[in-house]
């Protein structure tokens, strides 16, 4: 009897056959991960492609962005519109982009000063250079040249006009060095002394790589003198900052010479501190030097405190503007992010203003920061995501709970500093002088800064919930104060009574 032949797949031979293949497919495909590994190893290594010769000369971002097209890419982005709920041009609901058609009250509040001629929402960065040029608070108004500090690109522009002023050393020099700082300092001293008109000519870019990078080593650096001043004033203050763990360090250390964000702080710190530059209160006018008043510290009060000690060259206290209607000697905020930034949970969670407007983004093995600056409501599954691990509808839906909230407050605060306004108003056509009204004219200077502090601060009460409250808050209880105040001076039937809405 003949044994039937054994199955194909059974044979030793064939069965050997099929191990070997399955090995070399197997060493086939772990020599290829290996071999990817290794490539986006040296992708990840590669941060630039270093096409192009950078130095403290280079302003164009596109000649920077042919070393870094990822960033630039991004960066270029900025001039792209979008709409959120309390921000951006074109806002959700919104057919305007000014905000003085959008809130009429404004028009009152800001009367004799040039935002009650023209108040837009911002736009990108992009258009930070243009939309400075053609506002009508400086086509229509005189404006000085300090407000280049932060609408251009202007290292460079400081430096040359330092060179021409005197300053040692040449444009070679990097920026770091001593002479390269004096030459920032007598430019930057030079353009608050000069008109807008002068200056704007001379600025070539917005906001640009060389303002917040260090062009050999890419470093995080901050370049604003105001800045670079201002942090210094912080430091020596005695106002608690746990948020920037450089400063502590630097007065447990003995306050020695001075703070240096550049080589003391951290990277973190520094990702806040870029923004800082700009993101801030400031004055910006023609009676002083550009400044950032944190001498005493970052909080609404201690920045009001300095303003109300700081004296003109003429022995007057500081104001920005005498109010049109009132009389008042007001103070106008500017765009107080990083203040406000500094009394919320985020910043003493540790995280800084690029976490959530400049998040990391992945291309392949590379992992950078975008340059697309924007609303993090843009953007919610890379900025706040990584953090809150809900869905974004839910996260969107607490942010603007917040905002919404705020805005209803900020609404009171603004209806009842009209109203002392108003009433101020008919106090003078009752014959009283602004000797007679001056202790209610110090109502409207502080609700007026209050509710304007938290409107300019450009986060909707985002950044610091529980302190945007608590301003707005103050601003109404001072704004009615004034209007009680003013009613023992004059008849109350010959004040007006704002309709409650």
């Amino acid at each position: 009897m003949t044994d039937s032949p054994q199955p194909f797949l059974k044979r030793p031979l064939v069965r050997l056959g099929l191990v070997a293949a399955g090995a070399a497919v197997a060493t086939a495909l772990v020599m290829a991960l290996f071999a990817n590994i290794n490539t986006r190893k040296a992708e990840a290594l590669q941060t630039s492609l270093r096409l192009v010769d950078l130095d403290e000369t280079t302003v164009d971002p596109a000649i920077w962005g042919k070393n870094f097209p990822r960033q630039f890419d991004s960066y270029q982005r900025t001039i792209e519109p979008y709409h959120t709920k309390y921000g951006g041009a074109g806002s959700e609901g919104v057919p305007t982009s000014s905000k003085l058609e959008q809130d009429p009250m404004l028009k009152t509040i800001f009367a004799g000063y040039a935002f009650a001629i023209d108040y837009n929402h911002r736009r990108g960065h992009a258009y930070m250079l243009e939309d400075q040029k053609m506002t009508k608070r400086v086509t229509e108004r005189p404006q000085s040249g300090a407000c280049m500090h932060c609408h251009a690109s202007n290292v460079v522009l400081y430096r040359e006009l330092g060179l021409k002023k005197g300053a040692p050393g040449d444009l070679k020099e990097p920026l770091s060095s001593s002479n390269a700082q004096a030459q920032l300092q007598a430019g930057f001293e030079a353009t608050c002394a000069m008109t807008y008109q002068e200056v704007g000519p001379l600025a070539k870019h917005p906001v640009a790589c060389l303002d917040c990078h260090d062009p050999k080593t890419m470093a995080l650096r901050v370049t604003k003198p105001g800045f670079i001043k201002g942090i210094d004033a912080l430091a020596r203050s005695n106002d608690s900052v746990p948020h920037l763990p450089s400063i502590e360090r630097w007065r447990r250390e003995g306050k020695k010479g001075t703070y240096d964000a550049n080589t003391m702080a951290s990277r973190q710190e520094m990702r806040s501190m870029v923004c800082g530059q700009c993101h801030v209160e400031y004055y910006c006018g023609p009676k002083a030097t550009l400044f950032f008043p944190w001498h005493n510290g970052l909080k609404i009060e201690q920045v009001e405190a300095y303003y109300n000690d700081y004296k003109w060259k003429d022995g007057t206290r500081f104001s920005d503007y005498k109010h049109a209607i009132s009389g008042a000697e007001v103070i106008k905020a500017q765009h107080p992010e990083f203040e406000m930034w500094s009394q919320g949970v985020h910043s003493r969670a540790g995280v800084s203003c690029s976490d959530c407007h400049m998040p990391y983004v992945r291309d392949g093995a590379l992992k950078v920061s975008s340059h697309h600056v924007q609303s993090p409501l843009r953007d919610i599954t890379r900025s706040c995501q990584p953090c809150h691990r809900v869905p974004a509808d839910e996260l969107k839906a607490r942010v603007e709970t917040i905002q919404d909230r705020t805005h209803a407050l900020m609404m009171r605060a603004e209806t009842a500093v009209v109203a002392l306004i108003h009433d101020l108003e008919a106090a003078k056509k009752a014959g009283l002088n602004d000797a007679a009204l001056k202790e209610i004219h110090e109502f409207q200077r502080k609700a007026q800064w209050r509710v304007d502090y938290v409107n300019a601060e450009n986060s909707m009460g985002f950044h610091a919930p529980q302190e945007a409250a608590r301003i707005l808050g103050e601003a109404v209880d001072y704004a009615r104060q004034g209007q009680i105040e003013l009613r023992r001076l004059v008849d109350p039937a010959k004040l007006p009574t704002l309709a409650r809405k």
